[in-house]
């Protein structure tokens, strides 16, 4: 339990906001503390100045009793032959207390003095009055008590009262506010706690007030809605993997079941031609899976100059069953991996040639950039499927029934090298078929 509100961000702040209240705390105490000491040091001197000046006043006026009446420590009067004429009661028959005078051109002295048995306490504020008569300087001594530095015990007892209330209730008020703050982190510690062992709704509660609490929840919410739609699409690249590489295994299966049911009239050349057709599609999953892993890992290829007129004139010299128009601008130059931009186009010139009624136009110019385009003038794509074809192991309807050979990865893969160039890779508006236009940044001269 200690542990937790140690290590409790509401019980730091507290702790700590709580330690610089009482620091404060200690400070002003000590300088009301100072202030209080040095006023009551002051009236209490003036309280002994003012009873002294009454004793001058009855010596003065020859009244002066021998015994005299006085809430102070102590009082004495000296003649002019240094004997005591009059005292209070406690000090009745006591020599004189000290022989300290004023000076010779001042009529009265005040100090502290300490060690005087005859008086209680340890140390008496002290004030002496020259008094002028005939026969001679009299001198008056009165005694006042000290004051104490905590001054006295109330005013001691209010201040750690206080600072000790103000402590307390800085305590309590960080911690209501800083609970109240962090309220809405723990709302979403829970719906994550929630959605880590059920694995529902992958969303935050996004509060009202608190906006750095708010912005938070937010970033979470669109973390968990990407990481929401990447397992989404894991789950169906799996399932679809799955099928694609079960097809080809399948087929091999049912070949070679069909060949052992009656190996002697079995032509093997014939059956050993479609297992090697089929294991060239199995190949070819594999390797174009194999190539997305490299991209996703985003392993690092070969930087050099790329001239894409250059790369684009040596891809489409290869024999093709459609026929290719080429419209190049020399010196379109940007940096690259030329294998990964051979594979990039080649899997551009593959699909287009699937899809491709008779003329495969490839064109290369610059336009703010580097642009590649490659158009088919077959039956295009429509645009609510122009995203969805680069979803791994997508293949239309449309594709499916003239595309048997396809692997269904050749175009994520395009897309996934044009973004490892820092480029990008859509489906554009076309009269007809469908234009597919890859823009890079050139290369800085």
């Amino acid at each position: 339990m200690f542990t937790r509100v140690g290590r409790s961000i509401g019980a730091r702040l507290a702790a700590f906001t709580s330690a610089v209240v009482a620091l404060l705390c200690v400070a002003v105490s000590a300088f009301v503390l100072l202030a209080a000491h040095s006023s009551a040091v002051e009236f209490s001197t003036n309280t002994v100045l003012t009873t002294a000046l009454r004793v001058v006043h009855l010596v003065k006026r020859n009244t002066l009793p021998s015994v005299l009446s006085s809430d102070l420590d102590g009082i004495q009067v000296v003649n002019s032959a240094g004997q005591v004429v009059a005292s209070t009661g406690n000090l009745a028959g006591v020599r004189r207390l000290t022989t300290t005078e004023p000076a010779l051109d001042n009529a009265n002295r005040t100090k502290e003095v300490c060690g005087l048995p005859e008086l209680p306490g340890d140390c008496h504020i002290m004030v002496v009055f020259r008094v002028y008569e005939q026969d001679g300087d009299w001198l008056v001594y009165a005694f006042g008590p000290t004051v104490p530095w905590y001054v006295s015990p109330a005013v001691l007892a209010f201040l750690v009262a206080g600072s000790l209330a103000l402590v307390a209730l800085t305590w309590f008020g960080v911690s209501r506010v800083v609970a109240g703050t962090l309220r809405p982190v723990d709302r979403i510690r829970e719906r994550l706690a929630e959605i880590t062992a059920a694995n529902g709704g992958m969303r935050v509660p996004v509060p009202d007030n608190a906006e750095e609490i708010k912005a938070l929840a937010e970033t979470a919410n669109q973390t968990l809605e990407r990481l929401e739609q990447a397992i989404e699409q894991q789950k169906r690249f799996a399932s679809d993997a799955s099928h694609d590489l079960r097809s080809p295994i399948t087929a091999m299966r049912a070949q070679l079941e069909e060949a052992m049911l009656d190996p002697g009239d079995t032509d093997w050349r014939d059956t050993g031609d479609r297992l090697l057709a089929s294991l060239d599609r199995l190949q070819a999953i594999v390797t174009d899976l194999l190539t997305l892993t490299r991209l996703d890992a985003g392993a690092p290829g070969r930087l050099e100059p790329v001239d894409l007129a250059e790369l684009a004139a040596a891809e489409t010299v290869r024999p093709r069953s459609k026929r290719v128009v080429t419209t190049l601008q020399p010196e379109v130059v940007v940096s690259g991996d030329r294998l990964r931009l051979a594979r990039l186009l080649t899997n551009l010139l593959d699909n287009a040639e699937r899809h491709a009624d008779s003329t495969i136009v490839v064109t290369v110019r610059r336009d703010g950039g580097a642009v590649l385009d490659v158009q088919d003038d077959g039956a295009g794509i429509a645009p609510e499927h122009r995203e969805t074809v680069f979803n791994r192991f997508t293949r239309l309807d449309a594709a499916r029934s003239r595309d048997a050979g396809g692997t269904g990865l050749g175009l994520p893969i395009a897309r996934e090298i044009a973004r490892a160039h820092r480029g990008t890779l859509t489906i554009e508006d076309s009269d007809k078929g469908a234009r597919f236009v890859l823009r890079v940044p050139l290369m800085r001269q």
